[in-house]
């Protein structure tokens, strides 16, 4: 331990333990120049990692070694490493519950031990003091005073000792024992709980692993896990593209947003994207300037008037315009299958193509469905077209 402490001492150590969010430092080796890998920080706050092998580069060289992002690899080692756990889950509970009775009997030893050799020296001082010549007052009472200390300490040890005789030994709630077997059975959970702090995660995984080999192929890191006993694990793990982290949205919110700008404007989309259900990649609602964001991100032109009259698309009441009935009317219609129109999503507007809209068919239901109006028998009353 005390070898793998000293950090930047050794060829082939671990180095210390420290705080950062990364759980691998100390047990990645680059498998092109054997040496140990840096871990650096970035972002807002510090909390975005990526390892870095500088090879025999200097701080101001070109280029490193290899570098890769640490989430993907760090959540794959933790998933190894919780498979091998797992068998031991319910026992690690089982034996909590079994030390967790045991701390008062244990604590009840200990008094009684230290009863047992605080006995041995009163009774040892008196022995002294007895053997002294009562002349020599000096000495008597010097041994007087050490006999006078072993029986006060011992009266002490006496007391707590009988403070704790008549209590129960503590024994495991029924809740608390539930919540023990849960943890055991599922060592996810427990592993993500709030009180694993990562000092306690690196601890547990370098117990198992001994080193990580690794090196970068194509768009993939391959790993060779040497675990604590001389086995070992080949392991394949996905790089991240060039411009992708963990704040990236879902891959059909981004198919969304590309279909809706060519319909509407930003504001629109934000407000079709919240009544769907969609979040930003660090699960916030949308907004005009958060979906503007995301178009420039993406290379997405901007939403123009006219655009879709010029690809010859109407929407719903434009369509409901051309056939001079209502919107509702035309609903309908869309229903039945009369006229045939696509809605991308719930809340997005109905396109309909002006073809459609041209045929004989549509054009004979909706003059149909204007003549169904009923008329008025006051002859002044002019008909109001919607």
């Amino acid at each position: 331990m005390i070898a793998d402490n000293a950090n930047g001492k050794s060829y082939l150590g671990r180095g210390a333990i420290r705080r950062g969010e990364a759980l691998l430092p100390g047990l990645l080796r680059c498998a092109r120049c054997g040496r140990r890998l840096h871990v650096a920080y970035s972002g807002k706050g510090g909390n975005t990692q990526r390892y870095v092998c500088r090879g025999t580069f200097s701080d101001k060289a070109v280029d490193n070694c290899i570098r890769f992002g640490g989430m993907r690899v760090d959540r794959a080692v933790v998933q190894e490493v919780l498979g091998r756990l797992q068998p031991l889950g319910i026992e690690a509970a089982l034996a909590a519950m079994e030390v967790q009775g045991q701390e008062h009997s244990d604590k009840r030893q200990q008094v009684e031990n230290a009863c047992r050799q605080a006995r041995y020296e009163a009774e040892r001082a008196r022995r002294q003091y007895n053997a002294v010549d009562p002349e020599n007052r000096l000495v008597a009472g010097e041994l007087e005073r050490r006999w006078n200390e072993k029986l006060t300490h011992l009266g002490e040890l006496e007391e707590e000792l009988d403070r704790l005789a008549p209590l129960q030994a503590p024994t495991v709630s029924a809740d608390d024992r539930a919540r023990l077997m849960a943890l055991g059975k599922d060592l996810a959970q427990a592993w993500d709980s709030p009180g694993a702090s990562n000092e306690t995660r690196k601890k547990i995984i370098r117990l198992l692993v001994k080193e990580i080999i690794v090196d970068v192929v194509d768009d993939s890191l391959a790993l060779i896990i040497h675990w604590q006993g001389g086995d070992h694990t080949r392991l394949i793990v996905k790089k991240n593209k060039v411009g992708q982290t963990r704040w990236t949205i879902e891959g059909d919110t981004l198919d969304l947003v590309r279909v809706l700008a060519r319909q509407m404007s930003d504001l629109s989309i934000a407000a079709i994207l919240n009544r769907a259900g969609k979040r930003t990649g660090k699960d916030n609602s949308w907004t005009r300037s958060r979906v503007c964001s995301l178009r420039n991100t993406h290379g997405i032109a901007p939403y123009r008037d006219g655009e879709r009259a010029e690809r010859g698309e109407a929407t719903l009441d434009e369509a409901a315009g051309i056939l001079q009935v209502s919107p509702s009317t035309v609903r309908r219609m869309v229903n039945r299958g009369t006229l045939a129109a696509n809605q991308l999503c719930k809340g997005a507007p109905w396109i309909i193509h002006l073809s459609d809209i041209e045929n004989d068919a549509v054009r004979r239901e909706a003059d149909a469905r204007r003549s169904r109006r009923p008329a008025s028998h006051d002859p002044r009353q002019n008909v109001l077209n919607l």
